[in-house]
């Protein structure tokens, strides 16, 4: 059984206080969000003196929380104008959601990239190169935006950004796996992983001791970050194919489509919030914007925990 007939898209629009909310949180996001990736592009381009794996993907992060971070005026334009899905539609939805997917998955290899060089450091050095993280990137990049095509080329609906369909589909499932499950998955096993491996050294009196507990405590806050960033979106959507499926009533949809927007706003939000993992992800924020300390053995024993911490 399939959603109610009495539903059409223009029976699912938003309240009015939650456009409201809306506009004023893409507002926000975008002022923030320029300011620390326009900040990190500085950073990177202007500070950055050698390549390394974990700034290839951080690089490409920025990148991908920057193109997102573009997308918000039109997005809010489009939203809070009712807009159908003409050309200039089409190309923001694709824009914004292609540039997510990229940002969820660089999470997820900069964990990966953490893990095997916190707990297979030997096989690291074969694994891990700065070529092999642009080349893994660039794949990301390219089945992205395949994908994201496809899937949007295929979308039927009335209005930009609707999250509502007339008709559930298979691809919504799969949608979540590859969006939200699997990253996810991947992330809590390499975060859990590490964390066990650091805490190892904190039991045998280490020098490095509150070292180790700082990198415990980001990996903590970026896992943190993420759960409270993308999973509610994700809860929504499958709740929604199941509303779907079943033949909810307009009333739930109706319901449904005012907690997906203001989730939507939640996870955009995760594009100034990864600047904290610039921070700490690279030494360039630290030499750029604190004094520099003096070299000495301790410090140089301490640089490739630092590295990884994000």
């Amino acid at each position: 059984m399939n959603v109610s007939n009495n539903c059409n898209a223009s029976d699912l629009e938003l309240y009015h206080h939650v456009r409201l909310i809306e506009f004023a949180l893409y507002s926000i996001i975008f002022f923030w969000g320029a300011l620390f990736n326009a900040l990190a592009l500085w950073v990177f381009f202007c500070k950055m003196k050698e390549w390394t794996e974990t700034r290839v993907y951080v690089i490409n992060l920025v990148f991908a929380d920057f193109f997102v971070i573009c997308t918000l005026p039109a997005m809010a334009y489009l939203l809070w104008n009712k807009s159908t899905r003409g050309e200039l539609c089409q190309f923001i939805e694709a824009m914004y959601f292609i540039n997510m997917v990229v940002s969820i998955y660089i999470i997820s290899f900069i964990s990966i990239d953490r893990y095997i060089a916190i707990k297979h450091p030997l096989k690291a050095r074969t694994l891990r190169s700065p070529a092999k993280a642009a080349l893994l990137c660039g794949l990301l990049w390219v089945f992205v935006i395949i994908g994201a095509t496809l899937q949007l080329w295929k979308r039927h609906a009335a209005l930009c950004f609707q999250t509502y369909a007339p008709t559930p589909t298979a691809l919504t499932l799969l949608a979540i796996f590859f969006v939200f499950t699997l990253p996810f998955v991947i992330l809590t096993f390499c975060s859990t992983e590490v964390i066990k491996n650091l805490k190892k050294h904190l039991s045998t009196n280490s020098p490095e001791e509150k070292l180790i507990q700082k990198a415990v405590h980001i990996i903590y806050a970026n896992l943190i970050v993420f759960v409270i960033c993308f999973l509610p979106p994700y809860l929504g959507l499958l709740a929604r194919f199941i509303m779907e499926s079943t033949g909810a009533t307009c009333f739930l949809l109706y319901v449904m489509k005012n907690f997906s927007s203001m989730m939507r706003c939640i996870a955009t939000s995760n594009c100034c919030l990864d600047s904290i993992c610039y921070y700490f992800v690279t030494k360039e924020f630290h030499e750029a914007f604190l004094p520099p300390k003096p070299s000495t053995e301790k410090t140089d024993q301490i640089q490739p925990l630092q590295v990884h911490t994000c």
